[in-house]
């Protein structure tokens, strides 16, 4: 499966913390004390996702098992979960070691509903404007999970670090054809990423980072969700 090198140059970090204990507000509050005076980016709202995987799950196991070259692949738009979703992006997403890059193309509206299939979302893939090569892995790879959560943003008085606040989050199963969308777990937790690029990385990122009073956590919004679906496969 042919993927474009990785691109260095562009890529962050991303530092996440799982919170299971201490409630919203209290998350939002420790964020604003921070030594790095974040404040509101923009409005908050929904995030719907998703996931594509190959038959053999590979993407999930090579996160599952750490591997340093990792990659995702998903479709994301923004508001509501289902009916006509009229800007959706596909997106790439991919690490080598700690840092990550994604590579994003706009793609042709569609409709998600009980009739969605891996064949009609295919179609509205051939009929994007997308590189060969996306077609190309996109044809190896069949829907895998849908998701759902809600984002906060925050930036840094310097503008170098940025900071989401996840919570809601929703995890739907959903697969080749037949899909109800009626199988669905929802989990209490909240992830808090800071996201920040490799000229900042070092003594000012420590600094940030150790002025949050949570656990850095490995976490792939994937994963668990797909391990709450599929209690088995762990």
């Amino acid at each position: 499966m042919y993927f474009p090198p990785f691109n260095f140059k562009n890529s962050r970090f991303e530092r996440k913390f799982v919170i299971e204990e201490l409630h919203y507000p209290d998350i939002v509050q420790q964020v604003r004390n921070n030594r790095a005076l974040f404040s509101g980016l923009h409005h908050p709202r929904h995030i719907n996702n998703i996931y594509f995987d190959t038959n053999d799950l590979d993407f999930y196991t090579d996160n599952v098992s750490g591997k340093g070259s990792r990659k995702k692949a998903r479709i994301r738009w923004y508001d509501d979960l289902m009916g006509n979703i009229s800007k959706p992006v596909l997106e790439f997403k991919m690490r080598e070691g700690m840092v990550g890059n994604k590579i994003s193309y706009p793609i042709e509206p569609f409709i998600l509903d009980n009739s969605f299939t891996n064949e009609y979302i295919q179609d509205i893939l051939k009929s994007s404007k997308l590189p060969g090569w996306v077609t190309s892995v996109m044809h190896m790879l069949k829907p895998a999970l849908l998701n759902r959560y809600h984002r906060q943003y925050f930036i840094s008085f310097n503008h170098k670090f940025r900071l989401t606040i996840d919570d809601e989050l929703t995890y739907y199963g959903i697969g080749n054809r037949f899909n109800s969308f009626m199988e669905k777990h929802t989990s209490d937790n909240v992830i808090v990423e800071l996201k920040y690029g490799q000229l900042h990385d070092g003594k000012e990122s420590a600094e940030v980072t150790n002025s949050l009073p949570f656990r850095l956590s490995k976490s792939s919004k994937y994963v668990n969700g797909f391990e709450l679906l599929h209690p088995m496969i762990t």
